[in-house]
């Protein structure tokens, strides 16, 4: 079976099934009936010798290999997001009115105070509640991954870029939209040039932290819809709620507007 590119199990109990436990590749031991050699040669040791346990150390097993990949998923194509917005901001920056008058120098669209508080917020508590995420109905229903997939594999990479890309677009439409003299404003935006800068980073610092809280839900499965089970994991919620409140204290409280650059 392993010779046709399988995957074996091995159950035994005996010290004659040792030998066939170990070369399985996952061993399966007794833990009741079960010789002590047996139990040695063993990846998983059935504490109840219940056959039934199996089914429920592959499901969870699966459920723990798929909140690996959700948190994966998650953090990669939030920081993206980030990525290609300071990026975008800073090759696009004549095109999106993100200029300082007067100086020669690069302006980046968000400052680095904002970018840690974004990563304070989003690579906290709503990565951290994706590792306790109930496992998906189909989780039993898929083939067994093969031996040589990886964890982050293309299909992750694509979707990753692509949640990036979409994520900074956004952020710098929204930014653009209170800056004169960009691609969707015209000249007849109030306030002094650097007001709108001001302005401008707070709304692209809000859409980031909004849109990585809506890819935090997205992002716990790759094949259903984001509205199926949405409701399944109270402390991602409960991390989303904080997180929030969070950012509008960032902008809300007057003290804090000179320390994050917001409005």
């Amino acid at each position: 079976l392993q010779r046709q590119g399988n995957i074996v199990a091995m159950t035994g109990d005996g010290v004659n099934d040792a030998p066939a436990v170990k070369s399985a590749d996952i061993g399966v031991a007794m833990g009741i009936t079960g010789t002590e050699v047996t139990k040695e040669s063993a990846s998983m040791i059935l504490a109840d010798d219940n056959f039934s346990t199996i089914v429920d150390a592959v499901r969870e097993g699966r459920g723990i290999f798929d909140n690996i990949r959700k948190f994966l998923r998650y953090l990669l194509s939030s920081n993206m997001g980030e990525v290609f917005t300071v990026f975008g901001g800073v090759v696009f920056a004549g095109f999106l009115g993100i200029t300082q008058p007067g100086s020669q120098s690069v302006t980046v669209p968000l400052l680095a105070t904002q970018l840690l508080w974004i990563n304070l917020l989003t690579d906290a508590a709503p990565a951290l509640a994706m590792g306790v995420d109930p496992s998906t109905e189909d989780v039993m229903g898929r083939r067994p991954r093969t031996m040589n997939e990886r964890v982050v594999n293309r299909e992750m990479w694509g979707d990753v870029l692509f949640i990036g890309v979409i994520m900074a677009i956004v952020t710098l439409v929204g930014m653009d939209m209170h800056l004169a003299g960009g691609l969707f404003t015209d000249r007849s935006v109030g306030g002094s040039h650097e007001y709108q800068m001001v302005e401008a980073r707070t709304m692209g610092f809000t859409i980031l932290v909004f849109a990585q809280m809506f890819n935090a839900l997205a992002s716990r499965s790759h094949l259903q819809s984001a509205f199926k089970g949405l409701f399944s994991n109270r402390m991602l919620w409960g991390a989303i709620v904080v997180s929030v409140l969070l950012q509008l204290i960032v902008i809300y409280v007057p003290f804090l507007n000179t320390a994050f650059g917001t409005t």
